[in-house]
């Protein structure tokens, strides 16, 4: 059986950054009545550029 861990939520710092607005448009089209925020939806794409990036360097 998995052990149960509290979870910590990870420190954060407040971005201001501008969306074009049709970006913005289909962000909330798709997040539409989902449990997820525009900004938890941002956070997640940012996180898998960055994973591609990083496999992208380690197979240069």
């Amino acid at each position: 059986m998995k052990k149960f861990k509290i979870p910590s939520i990870p420190p954060t710092t407040s971005k201001s950054i501008r969306f074009p607005n049709d970006m913005i448009d289909e962000v909330e089209h798709w997040i539409q009545g989902k449990d997820c925020t525009f900004s938890a939806f941002v956070v997640e794409a940012v996180r898998v550029a960055l994973d591609n990036l990083r496999e992208e360097a380690e197979n240069e």
